[in-house]
């Protein structure tokens, strides 16, 4: 009841207008859309969104601004226009239509030859199927469509589209039938410049990828039908143009590439008249969830050429974990995160204490240091950089997902977390059964494979060893500390012996690291050691300890961030555990060796053993010994080990 009651006021809204002069509908229309565009915020917001995409480089802020309010009161007059000129006589409505470049069209029609229009939202696009019949009257005609949801006024919209003899389509019946017209050789127009959702072919219109159907470039391969792109121009108040590119022929391109190129040729002839465009629909959707588009069907296609770092990128901003050894746990993620699209432009947004450790990897495009702890500061900071598409947030944190809010990221995407369900727009998901432990960098990697990406996991790189260094003694980096709690450290005067032990048997030079914190546990081993022993506890930045790594040939560790760094890095590590689980926090990566006794209240992720710390102490100075000999180079083995990640228990 409600659709007819809109029907009729549809039809009556028509007869109104129907009576009316076209120049003065061309001017209410204006003015309509004129207030269009100072009420409907969303839609202005989002036009000025589109044309900051299209033209951010080519034309300022005033002249974008200026193309969108235009874009209105053209919007508005046609929209007008076209209901009266849609009432017309076909023979009164030609007098303000002027048909251009269809000569060669009707030729190839003539000759048998079928054609597909390429058809675009340009100016009174519902004219093109009410005029070109009468100038294209030899063939058989057709237009793809997709039903409105009001049946009555789909039936009228249908009838007007048709009275000029067109045949009309449901997309949803399938394409048989236009492939049957077309191989009678006539000829079908497709609409082909809107979002086409996860079916689409992602390839590049001004510049950004976006999903476009491959229908016209499908219907015209399989019939060897010519391409053939229409625009139709608003001239003045009583005028339009339709216009017709030169064919394209379809034999020697693939679809993907057939697309490519209508978006290009749509792409210019927006430019010849950009207000007549519309620019009220969301043509770079970002999809989802998977806004990552490695899995999609048909993928994305770039033409020759066009390579990647032509593309105008797809910013997405990375909340990196405030702790060092989960931000490089979160590694994995992010290169998966950089793989799922050829535009992805990552930005890390991490404390400034642990910045320095994302200059280790390469898919990272822009690092954003975080110094001050207020939270209006950081989303201040948010929105002082080029607009972000996404926020991917690492962190389980109510405080981060406030940062992307307030910095005004449109789509938000992590897991629930501290009651903040409400400040995020994309939600991961928790398995839902329970199954064995996994490691803290699936976690993370489950939020890349949510939005699209594959694992693409890249190998660690292999530690670099100066000739020099040869020569001279092994060092052996030494990490005794944890800043978790004490309850994840080995007991130094063992950690003393072990290295003492080392020393014995092959001549190395041991590099303590740590923090200010761990000072008492560098005196106490740095004693025992002497002069085989440097002390930099407390006494490196994170750029420091990244270049002493580096000299190392590994590092012996308690389960800390400077052993998942060590892991980043390539190094060997052999890492003691004891209160946590190495199946959730062990270093990635090969050529590892992971020391752990199980005992019955391990792993207990207290940072105070209430106890006796029987799980540590389990943990044997001869085991460390040997774990550290397996990896260390002997005179007559190469220089470094490729020993698979183990744990002795």
């Amino acid at each position: 009841m409600f659709d007819f009651a809109l029907y009729l006021l549809y039809r009556a809204a028509i007869a109104v207008v129907a009576i009316l002069p076209l120049r003065l509908l061309f001017l209410i229309g204006n003015v309509a859309g004129f207030c269009a565009w100072i009420v409907a915020g969303k839609y202005r917001r989002l036009a000025l969104h589109n044309l900051r995409i299209a033209f951010g480089d080519e034309k300022s802020p005033r002249e974008r601004r200026r193309i969108a309010q235009r874009h209105f009161r053209h919007l508005g007059a046609n929209l007008l226009c076209g209901i009266k000129l849609g009432a017309m006589p076909t023979e009164a409505m030609e007098k303000h239509v002027t048909v251009e470049n269809f000569e060669a069209v009707n030729r190839q029609l003539r000759a048998g030859q079928p054609v597909v229009f390429l058809l675009s939202h340009l100016g009174n696009w519902e004219l093109i199927a009410q005029i070109l019949p009468r100038h294209l009257d030899c063939v058989r005609k057709g237009t793809v469509y997709q039903k409105l949801g009001n049946r009555f006024i789909d039936e009228h919209v249908r009838k007007v589209r048709g009275r000029g003899g067109v045949e009309l389509y449901d997309r949803s019946e399938g394409f048989h039938k236009p492939i049957e017209l077309l191989r009678s050789g006539g000829l079908v127009g497709i609409l082909s410049d809107q979002h086409a959702g996860d079916q689409g072919l992602w390839t590049p219109f001004f510049g950004r990828l976006v999903s476009t159907t491959p229908l016209p470039a499908l219907l015209a391969k399989r019939t060897g039908a010519l391409l053939v792109a229409i625009a139709l121009f608003t001239k003045n108040s009583t005028h339009w143009r339709i216009v017709a590119e030169p064919a394209l022929d379809t034999t020697e391109d693939s679809i993907d590439s057939l697309t490519a190129k209508g978006n290009e040729i749509i792409a210019t002839q927006i430019r010849r008249a950009p207000e007549d465009w519309f620019w009220v629909h969301n043509r770079w959707k970002t999809p989802r969830p998977k806004f990552l588009l490695a899995r999609y069907k048909r993928g994305v296609h770039l033409p020759s050429t066009v390579s990647a770092k032509d593309l105008k990128p797809f910013r997405i901003l990375i909340r990196s974990s405030n702790w060092l050894g989960d931000a490089a746990m979160s590694v994995p993620a992010v290169r998966a995160i950089k793989s799922g699209r050829p535009d992805a432009h990552i930005t890390i947004a991490v404390p400034a204490k642990i910045a320095s450790m994302w200059k280790l990897v390469p898919e990272v495009d822009e690092i954003l240091p975080l110094k001050s702890k207020s939270l209006f500061a950081v989303a201040h900071l948010i929105r002082r950089q080029p607009d972000f598409d996404v926020a991917i947030l690492f962190p389980n944190s109510l405080r981060v997902a406030l940062e992307a809010w307030l910095g005004g990221i449109p789509r938000r995407v992590g897991y629930r977390g501290q009651k903040r369900s409400w400040l995020l727009n994309q939600i991961v998901r928790e398995p839902r059964k329970p199954g064995p432990p996994e490691h803290q960098s699936n976690h993370y990697l489950r939020i890349a494979l949510e939005c699209g990406g594959e694992n693409s996991r890249i190998p660690n790189p292999k530690p670099k060893v100066k000739n020099a260094q040869k020569e001279r003694s092994l060092q052996i980096g030494l990490c005794p500390g944890a800043e978790y709690g004490p309850a994840k450290r080995w007991l130094p005067e063992r950690f003393a012996e072990a290295a003492a032990s080392i020393t014995s048997q092959q001549k190395v030079q041991w590099i303590l690291f740590g923090t200010a914190k761990d000072g008492d546990l560098g005196e106490t081993i740095a004693s025992v050691l002497g002069d085989t022993c440097i002390n930099r506890i407390g006494q490196t930045t994170l750029d420091q300890l990244i270049d002493e790594l580096r000299e190392c040939r590994l590092l012996l560790t308690n389960d800390t961030g400077t052993m998942h760094l060590a892991a980043l890095l390539g190094l060997p590590t052999v890492a003691i555990f004891g209160s946590t689980e190495p199946r959730l926090t062990g270093p990635l990566g090969k050529s590892h060796v992971i020391l752990r006794h199980q005992v019955e209240c391990s792993p207990c992720f207290l940072r105070e053993c209430p106890i006796d710390f029987r799980c540590m102490k389990a943990v044997s100075v001869q085991e460390v010994v040997n774990a550290v000999m397996s990896i260390l180079p002997r005179d007559d083995n190469p220089v470094t080990n490729e020993n698979a990640n183990t744990i002795k228990s």
